[in-house]
């Protein structure tokens, strides 16, 4: 197995504890709760913001202070309806408290920007679709650019069909040349439908240096430091994942696979 890919530690509780010191890198954390009706997650920011991602279930949630009561109304992920999510804002503290069986993801990066804690979504959050055929994916955007929401967090969901692509062509965000390119880590939480599916996600970079085709799992996590990082949905089983990304500069700028970037240019033209 990949260093690149983590399992899920457990069915309940706090299944991910990603670190910037545990993936060997500067800014993104990734947590997440699994949590019965009735059980309870607490954390502090500390001097880094967090947006809360009620991935599915229904949950009480207050942060900084401010009570958000009842939230979440996607009791499947794969209901695709836009999630409710929280912003935290450093120096924070936030408290869950399952109503249903929860999935509960933390998206952590440096703070700083002095944000008010807020609540995210639903509204404002809206499905988009993004390529053709057999690239065809399902995307809310949470907290991108477009969202003046966070210091530094970027954070999106996508969902796959069975049998297709995404983050595809492949792409990369590993440089920070502005406006050409940005350097963003990301990580990946992957869920598949049905449960015991499976898809592939590839990590590599041009030159060979990195290159890990990796077999994910529902629950799994993929570390993106550097690199391409595209991903295929067998025939059978729809594939989502939570991506957050950060890095130096809050904007997403990529740069295609120069040997895959013709379907790109292809597709524009249709």
């Amino acid at each position: 197995m990949s260093d690149l890919r983590i399992r899920p530690a457990g069915t309940s509780g706090k299944v991910h504890d990603v670190t910037p010191e545990s993936a060997g890198w500067g800014h993104v954390g990734f947590g997440l709760h699994r949590l019965a009706p009735g059980e309870s997650a607490a954390e502090a920011a500390g001097a880094r913001e967090a947006i809360l991602v009620l991935v599915e279930g229904r949950a009480e949630i207050a942060a900084a202070g401010t009570d958000f009561g009842a939230l979440g109304a996607r009791m499947h992920v794969f209901e695709a309806t836009p999630p409710h999510a929280v912003y935290v804002p450093e120096g924070a503290d936030w408290t869950a408290r399952a109503l249903t069986d929860c999935t509960l993801a933390v998206c952590t990066a440096p703070g700083g920007g002095g944000y008010p804690a807020r609540q995210l979504g639903p509204e404002g959050i809206t499905l988009l679709t993004r390529g053709t055929g057999a690239n065809t994916r399902h995307i809310h955007n949470i907290a991108m650019e477009d969202r003046d929401v966070a210091t530094s967090l970027l954070v999106t969901e996508v969902f796959t069909p069975p049998g297709n692509w995404s983050s595809y062509p492949p792409h990369r965000h590993d440089e920070d040349d502005f406006p050409n390119i940005t350097l963003l880590e990301e990580s990946y939480y992957h869920r598949l439908d049905p449960p015991q599916g499976f898809g592939f996600q590839r990590v590599y970079t041009e030159d060979g240096s990195l290159d890990a085709t990796m077999t994910v799992q529902d629950g799994d996590v993929v570390l993106v430091p550097r690199g391409h990082h595209p991903c295929g949905a067998p025939h059978g089983y729809a594939m989502y994942y939570l991506n957050v990304m950060d890095g130096p500069l809050r904007k997403w700028r990529f740069r295609n696979d120069p040997a895959h970037d013709w379907i790109a240019r292809r597709d524009a033209q249709d």
